[in-house]
């Protein structure tokens, strides 16, 4: 004779099926994931100076005088030796090469043109008489120049030299003189050196000093006399080579 099941046996089979959907989900939470891993991050390129420039640039620059000097014809002539420089500014242009990414060698070749404000001689004189000179002002100049550095990533230490021109209009006496004047053209040669930051990867900032030298072939230009003003005429004496220091900004492309 079969004996009927407990209570609790038809209880516990009957909730069984209900209970396989969860028992399911909980084995395959136990499970190792089967997803693929996330994708690494892409990694920036290298910062570069490599490419063109253009920007502006503002500066001081510094000129000097002797306090003195000696005409062939007419003796000693007594000028103040104060600093004829001013301020300056212009643009400038320029592409570079940088040899390795990241840090490493860079080349460069750059070209700028600066407006100036140089003070005009001061009065000079030769005994009591004024001697008035008639040397063409330096109202420009421009320079030609080789670049050379290393980066530091956005850091750009360089060196730089090369070709310098210069010239500006008459001076005020020109008229006056009555023997050739001298050519207001100028050529000689800039050297120096400058610390250039990347802003961000289109725009940076640099500071920068040259010394700039404008040979002249006004030796043999003779001084004059007027017995009606009086006066002396003559080219008088400022130093050929000045110093520049000057801020910038550019965009790099």
């Amino acid at each position: 004779m079969l004996r009927p099941l407990p209570a609790a046996c038809l209880t516990l089979a009957a909730l069984l099926p209900a209970s396989l959907p969860l028992l399911r989900e909980a084995a395959a939470a136990d499970l190792p994931t089967r997803q693929a891993p996330p994708l690494p991050l892409p990694i920036p390129p290298a910062f570069t100076w490599t490419g063109f420039y253009l920007g502006v640039n503002a500066g001081y620059g510094f000129r000097g005088a002797p306090a003195s000097f000696t005409d062939a014809t007419y003796g000693t002539v007594a000028q103040s030796s104060s600093d004829r420089g001013g301020f300056l500014g212009g643009v400038q242009a320029g592409y570079n090469v940088q040899v390795t990414p990241g840090s490493g060698l860079v080349l460069g070749l750059e070209t700028d043109f600066q407006g100036t404000a140089f003070a005009k001689a001061d009065a000079a004189y030769l005994g009591t008489t004024p001697y008035d000179s008639v040397a063409p002002n330096l109202d420009y100049f421009g320079t030609v120049r080789a670049r050379v550095g290393y980066a530091f990533d956005r850091v750009l230490v360089y060196g730089t030299g090369g070709f310098a021109y210069g010239g500006g209009g008459r001076s005020t006496y020109a008229a006056a003189y009555p023997y050739t004047l001298p050519d207001s053209s100028r050529i000689g040669y800039a050297v120096g050196g400058g610390l250039e930051y990347a802003l961000t990867d289109r725009w940076s900032a640099k500071i920068e000093a040259l010394y700039v030298n404008l040979r002249r072939g006004w030796a043999g230009t003779a001084t004059a006399y007027d017995a009606a003003a009086p006066a002396y005429y003559g080219i008088g004496r400022t130093d050929p080579g000045f110093a520049v220091v000057r801020a910038g900004l550019n965009y790099r492309w």
